[in-house]
C-alpha cells in the first residue's frame, strides 16, 4: 500500500513575500537614491526655479546653462583645467593602489603569523580608528613639514597610505582564510612572497575592492588646503569649490558641481557593489 505524499502548496505564498520583498527593497532603493536624484535636479534648474519657496524637488524647465556656466569658468582660469583634473587623477590613483599595498602587506603577516606585539600592533591600529580627522590634523601637518613635502602631492598621497581602515579590513579577511591552505602551500615549497601573492590575495578580492571604493573616494574630494599652495599643483575640489564661491548667484553651478564629482565614484561604487557587499558579511565588521 503506497502512501499518498501531500505536497506543501507553498507557492503562492513564497511568490507573494518575494513580491512583498522586492517593493520594499526597491522603495528603500529609491528613498537611498533621493540625494542623488535631487543634485541633478538642482543642477539642472534655472535660476528663477532655485529660490522657488517652498522648494520644490522637480524641475520646470530643465536646462544645461549651469553646466556650460561651470565650463565657461573653468577655461577662464590661469592654470589649464586639465592641469587640476590631471592633479587630482595622479593623487587619488597613486593613494588608492600605495594604500591598497601597504595595508595588504602590513595585514598578512598579522592576520597569518603569530610574533611577539603582533596583539598589540593591532590594537593600535584598532585604537587610531577612534580619531577624527581634525584631532589628527596638527600632527600630521608636523610630520609632513618635517619631511619637507609641503606643497607637492606627496602631502597628500603619503597620509591616504596609511589610513588605520584598510589594515582593519585586510587583516580582518585575511583572518578567514585557511591555515591549512597556507601550510600545505609552505610544504610544496612556496615562500612567504608566493603565499602572498597567489594564494592569499585572490581570496580577498571582495575586501580589496571595497578598500579601493573608500580610499578612492577619500582621495577624489580631498582638496589639500592645508599643504598645497602652487597654483600649478591644486586639485580639482579646490578650484571648483573656489568657482562656486561667488554667493546664492552660482547655487546652479555648485550644484553641477558636485554632481560631477560625484559621477566618478558613484559608477566605481555601482561596479563594485556586489563584492563590497560580500566583505560586510563576510570580513567581521561586527561595530
Amino acid at each position: 500500500m503506497r502512501m499518498k505524499v501531500r505536497r506543501r502548496s507553498g507557492i503562492n505564498r513564497s511568490l507573494g513575500g518575494s513580491i512583498v520583498i522586492f517593493i520594499v527593497l526597491a522603495l528603500v532603493g529609491a528613498f537611498m537614491l533621493l540625494p542623488f536624484i535631487y543634485a541633478i535636479v538642482q543642477s539642472i534648474k534655472p535660476m528663477e526655479e532655485v529660490f522657488v519657496f517652498p522648494p520644490r524637488f522637480w524641475v520646470k524647465n530643465p536646462t544645461s546653462e549651469n553646466y556650460r556656466l561651470l565650463s565657461t569658468l573653468t577655461d577662464s582660469l590661469w592654470i589649464p583645467f586639465s592641469r587640476y583634473l590631471m592633479n587630482t587623477v595622479v593623487v587619488t590613483l597613486a593613494g588608492t593602489l600605495l594604500n591598497l599595498l601597504f595595508a595588504s602587506m602590513a595585514a598578512f603577516p598579522l592576520a597569518k603569523y603569530d610574533f611577539p606585539g603582533s596583539k598589540w600592533i593591532f590594537n593600535i591600529v584598532v585604537s587610531a580608528l577612534l580619531f577624527a580627522g581634525p584631532v589628527t590634523a596638527l600632527p600630521q601637518y608636523i610630520v609632513i613639514a618635517k619631511l619637507g613635502l609641503i606643497n607637492s602631492l606627496w602631502a597628500v598621497i603619503l597620509p591616504a597610505v596609511a589610513l588605520p581602515l584598510g589594515l582593519f579590513l585586510m587583516k580582518n579577511f585575511m583572518g578567514q582564510i585557511s591555515d591549512a591552505m597556507l601550510e600545505a602551500a609552505t610544504i610544496d615549497g612556496a615562500g612567504i612572497f608566493r603565499i602572498f601573492i597567489s594564494i592569499c590575495m585572490p581570496l580577498v578580492k571582495p575586501a580589496m575592492f571595497t578598500l579601493i571604493i573608500f580610499s578612492f573616494q577619500s582621495l577624489w574630494s580631498s582638496t589639500g588646503g592645508s599643504y598645497i599652495y602652487d597654483e600649478a599643483l591644486k586639485l580639482l575640489p579646490t578650484i571648483l569649490n573656489q568657482i562656486t564661491s561667488s554667493g546664492l548667484a552660482r547655487v546652479g553651478v555648485t550644484a553641477a558641481a558636485g554632481v560631477i564629482m560625484m559621477i566618478p565614484p558613484f559608477v566605481l561604487f555601482v561596479v563594485l557593489q556586489s563584492r563590497i557587499i560580500e566583505t560586510m558579511a563576510f570580513s567581521g565588521i561586527k561595530g
